[in-house]
């Protein structure tokens, strides 16, 4: 496969769809037509090839060739450009666009109209609307807009560690956007988006500690901690120490050390022991112990630009092991060669697993 070099529109323009892939085929809404996994390769190569600035009107004609020689040749192909689409805004990371984008946040943070100067300004060079571009999960521009707000903003794979004034120690993982509000009566975090590492220390003036979402907040009582909020959800594991949640509505929990908790606006559930991997990820290191691959798949791709999709075979397969964050090909290499696993990269954004 050519790799791709300049992106250029194709001329052929199909419409956008949110399939999700599962097991070794795909079947859209609506359709009677099952894809193939082989297809979808098929389908991704001629995408690469038509993004080539070496394309020929031979490479055109013979993929119009295929895309008309099965139905199910034309739903890889619609498949594959529709998600190709959605990742645009991955692939202008990695142009000049990105580095713009922070230099402007870090120069006008508190400045309402140059978020909205900045959404509007993506979904206009992506040519989508901005409700549509703000529902993509994937799109990274709900997190530029955090960033804006935020004090402190780590991108896709980048960690980050704080020492605040009173000596507590905050570790930032990948693509969080933090607030530090510290004032004369108590000492507060405003977690946006992302997840954070808590070490509180003592405050010589007494004032309480809490980190703050938008679905509740949480008071710690001398304590080691993590938080992770996405999705309009918190996860707090508590390592020592004490935390109390307190939700939007009024709920009260505490949760002692050694236990997890997840809760949104309403409602609060225990999730029992504290997990390793919500501390070991400030050391670059996701430990599996019995571990679904999946799963495993889920959290390493928190760390990676692009799309990782596990056939639900490989995904229920255990996993052992420590496995590194800063080094994503590496830990997809080590996975396959200790499971009976196959990894392949039809487009350089969406990497596949299968069975051998």
């Amino acid at each position: 496969m050519r790799l791709l070099r300049q992106a250029w529109p194709i001329d052929m323009s199909v419409n956008e769809r949110s399939d999700t892939l599962h097991g070794h085929s795909l079947q859209h809404a609506g359709s009677t037509v099952p894809v193939s996994v082989g297809s979808l390769e098929q389908a991704a190569h001629w995408y690469a090839t038509l993004r080539d600035d070496d394309v020929t009107e031979n490479d055109r004609m013979a993929w119009t060739e295929w895309l008309q020689a099965s139905p199910e040749n034309t739903q890889a192909w619609e498949h594959i450009d529709a998600v190709s689409r959605r990742f645009d805004p991955l692939r202008s990371q990695q142009t000049g666009g990105t580095a713009a984008v922070i230099a402007g946040v870090d120069a006008a943070r508190s400045l309402t109209y140059r978020r909205r100067n900045l959404v509007n300004g993506l979904a206009s060079v992506l040519g989508l609307g901005v409700a549509g571009l703000l529902g993509w999960r994937y799109t990274p521009v709900p997190r530029y807009v955090a960033a804006i707000r935020s004090d402190h903003h780590t991108t896709t794979g980048e960690l980050r560690a704080i020492e605040l004034d009173d000596g507590s120690r905050v570790w930032m993982n990948t693509t969080t956007a933090l607030q530090v509000r510290y004032q004369d009566t108590l000492r507060q975090l405003v977690l946006l988006d992302g997840e954070i590492l808590v070490d509180t220390a003592q405050d010589a003036r007494g004032r309480p500690f809490y980190v703050h979402t938008s679905v509740g907040r949480m008071q710690a009582l001398g304590t080691r901690f993590s938080v992770q909020f996405i999705d309009k959800q918190v996860r707090l594991d508590v390592f020592e120490g004490v935390v109390e949640i307190q939700t939007t509505a009024g709920v009260i929990r505490r949760v002692d050390a050694g236990q997890a908790s997840a809760f949104d606006n309403i409602t609060v559930t225990a999730l029992g022991s504290a997990s390793p991997a919500r501390e070991a990820w400030h050391r670059r290191r996701l430990p599996a112990d019995d571990m679904a691959l999946g799963d495993l798949l889920t959290e390493l791709g928190r760390y990676r630009f692009g799309h990782i999709t596990v056939s639900p075979e490989a995904a229920q397969l255990k996993v052992m092991g420590v496995y590194p964050t800063d080094d994503t090909d590496r830990a997809l290499a080590m996975l396959e060669q200790n499971l009976p696993i196959q990894v392949r990269q039809p487009l350089p954004w969406w990497t596949y697993i299968t069975v051998r």
